[in-house]
Formats: C-alpha cells, structure tokens, sequence
C-alpha cells in the first residue's frame, strides 16, 4: 500500500465495530441499544414517563425503521418494504402483550442484521463516498442517542 493511501478494509473494519458497539457489543461508553432493551416488559415498554413523551415501544420501533431507511438508502431500494404501517414514528399500542414487545425486538435486530451485512458488503469505491460514511456512522449514532432516552425512560417508568 503506498504510505498515506487509506486502506478501505480498514475504514470497513471501524464502520462495523462503529455498528457492533452501538448495537449489541460490549463497548468502553456502556449501554448499547440491545443492552438497553434487555429486561424491559411490554408493559413497561408501552408506559410513558410523561404525557405526551415517547415510550420505549416508539423509541425501539423508531430505531428499527431508521436501520431500514439507511440499508434502503445504501442499497438504493425503494421505499415500502418496512414491515410496520408508517414510517419515522409509530404510536405504541396502550397495552401490549409479551409476544408482541418481543416481535419488535426481534424487527429491531433483524433489521440491525440486515443492515450490518449490507455495510459489509460495501465496495471500495462506495466507502470512499461521504454520503456512505455519513449514514453509516450517523445510523450508530443514532443508536446510542435513542439508547440514553430508553435508559431515562426506563428509570422513570420503572420508579412511578
């Protein structure tokens, strides 16, 4: 390699331990998204800690669509495929039963394994683009933003 010239499996390398430690691996800054959801009742994940706040069920759901629209952006697919009614934000139901809170668990990481084998699957010449790398560290990102919101929220629903 000529001195200077940026190794593309290395960048491939760092996006995925990006995604991995957002997600579900053990990382130096705690929590991470799957980590947060581990434990939480369908009941909780329906409680909101105030009215007119987001409760875990909209936040995990939120943090699933997002994960689609950016394997759909790098892919160049067409929207429609998600497989919840709506897009962005999906109103929880009031009450949940257990089978469906683990069904959107299972959706989240899906659609996180979905994701992560598409970034995988970047070529050279993709990862030099800065659309790419943007949606790729800014989708981990959002990970670990909605991940401290489910860690308050679950604070206050499990102290009321």
């Amino acid at each position: 390699m000529v001195k200077g010239a940026i190794d593309m499996n290395e960048v491939l390398s760092l996006l995925l331990a990006n995604l991995d430690e957002a997600y579900e691996k053990k990382a130096w800054h705690g929590a991470n998204l799957r980590g947060s959801l581990r434990g939480i009742s369908a009941e909780e994940a329906v409680r909101r800690p105030a009215k007119g706040r987001h409760n875990i069920w909209e936040l995990a759901s939120h943090a699933a669509y997002w994960k689609y629209a950016v394997r759909r952006k790098l892919r160049g697919d067409k929207r429609g495929s998600f497989p919840m009614k709506g897009s962005n934000w999906f109103e929880s139901p009031s009450r949940a039963q257990e089978t469906e809170w683990k069904d959107l668990v299972r959706l989240l990481h899906s659609e996180h394994g979905q994701l992560r084998e598409t970034v995988a699957a970047l070529t050279d010449s993709e990862l030099r683009q800065q659309r790419v790398l943007r949606l790729v560290y800014g989708i981990a990102a959002h990970d670990l933003y909605h991940t401290g919101q489910i860690q308050i929220v679950k604070r206050l629903v499990r102290s009321a």
